[in-house]
């Protein structure tokens, strides 16, 4: 299938545009770099117009236009949205996001090439600088094909935002998720540009720190327009182009100013995934059940009763809770069925939401779905939750179907629910 992608990258202060052209099956990208701080949107006009007359086209020849989605700065991720929205309404065109973070895993699968036993691609976790002490965090690893340009990505971490300091902490909780079919270790890269930011980064992987000794060092890459087009093209190839009213930047972090009191709370971003270093999961007993309860009741306007739960227990229902000390701050019932892990109930306590302790939750989740041998996570969603909505996509979820009138409303009402689902094999794109 012959195409012509354009790509833009303004995650960062570079201002980046390429153009992919695939024609009898050989790909050539041409690209323009340019440091433009501030000038992202005066700029990528006239670039993406160089290159495409350096290739003898005209705007119409284009297919698609894609763009990096981030995570990365607010005004450089807007620009790109905007612009790529642009250029696919006004030539009638669909639109290509692509997340920064795996464009930067390609960029080093693309530079370390193929390793002889496939099987063992590493996992590459990709640590992009968020300024503030914070790291845009990631990880991905590749699934090779017979057509090399089919292979897929598999997401095993979709982007979050993460203090420094937890970095090594989390990738300690992880690493022992990272196996191969037969249950071995898969090889881990620590990669992006926060390793050059943040020495501690550097440190704790050259130094080979306690648990992490295996943990190889990557280079300090970012995104590039060039990286987005590759990535872009696969899509394409697989019908993943949406609409341009569709397209959205990733943000990550929905807040960048932050009082001096709200940082000494541990607050910097959201969602913030800093709280592994203090928080426990047990399995759920009926001594957990008055603290589970209460957090269900403050959360819920339905809540679950203490007979549903008392019975889902005794049923055998996977029931976990998280603990930071003796208290309890979330948990998540979930029923392992023969083909697919239902996700039926997860709250965090109010105290302790925005903290990272539902991405700590669904984690675990996901990690007793593959303990018994499952590779899909299934829940729903009320269709007014866009909170809920949110953090799921955040997560790696998409919408798989909607239920009518799945939910009670209240005055005898119903509300319809969206069923999501994940891949653990696949990992659909966020």
């Amino acid at each position: 299938m012959d195409a012509y992608i354009l790509s833009l990258e303004t995650s960062s202060r570079l201002c980046e545009a390429a153009l992919l052209s695939c024609v009898d099956g050989r790909v050539e990208v041409r690209a323009l770099t340019q440091d433009a701080v501030g000038e992202h949107a005066e700029r990528l006009l006239p670039m993406a117009d160089q290159l495409l007359a350096q290739a003898g086209l005209g705007r119409d020849s284009l297919d698609a236009v894609a763009f990096g989605r981030g995570p990365g700065g607010f005004t450089g991720l807007r620009v790109a949205c905007g612009v790529a929205q642009g250029i696919g309404y006004a030539l009638g065109i669909p639109v290509l996001p692509v997340v920064s973070l795996l464009a930067a895993a390609a960029r080093d699968a693309q530079a370390q090439g193929a390793v002889p036993d496939p099987a063992q691609e590493p996992v590459r976790v990709l640590v992009q600088d968020a300024r503030m002490e914070e790291v845009y965090l990631g990880a991905y690893r590749y699934t090779p094909a017979v057509d090399a340009a089919a292979g897929q990505w598999q997401v095993l971490q979709a982007p979050i935002l993460m203090g420094v300091a937890d970095v090594g902490p989390w990738l300690r909780s992880m690493r022992g998720d990272w196996r191969d079919a037969s249950g071995r270790l898969l090889p881990v890269r620590m990669l992006g540009d926060a390793l050059d930011a943040y020495a501690p980064l550097r440190d704790l992987v050259a130094d080979g720190a306690a648990g992490l000794e295996d943990v190889q060092l990557g280079a300090a890459l970012r995104p590039t327009a060039e990286a987005i087009a590759r990535l872009a093209l696969v899509d394409w190839k697989l019908g993943r182009a949406i609409a341009p009213e569709q397209a959205s930047p990733l943000y990550v972090r929905d807040r960048v100013a932050y009082t001096t009191l709200e940082r000494a709370q541990g607050l910097g971003g959201n969602p913030r995934a800093g709280a592994f270093r203090d928080l426990a999961i047990e399995t759920m007993t009926s001594g957990h059940l008055d603290s589970v309860i209460r957090i269900e009741r403050s959360v819920q306007s339905f809540p679950w009763t203490a007979k549903n739960f008392q019975d889902a227990l005794q049923a055998g229902y996977g029931a976990w809770v998280a603990k930071r000390g003796d208290a309890v701050v979330g948990f998540f019932l979930a029923m392992h069925a023969p083909d697919v892990t239902h996700l039926l109930l997860i709250a965090v306590d109010p105290d302790a939401q925005r903290q990272g302790v539902g991405a700590f939750l669904l984690r675990h989740c996901e990690h007793e779905a593959r303990e018994h041998g499952l590779n899909r996570v299934i829940l729903e969603v009320r269709l007014s939750n866009q909170k809920a909505l949110a953090f799921y996509g955040k997560h790696g979820f998409s919408v798989l179907t909607m239920r009518k009138d799945y939910y009670p409303a209240g005055r005898n009402e119903r509300e319809d629910a969206l069923v999501l689902e994940k891949s653990l094999d696949k990992g659909a794109r966020p």
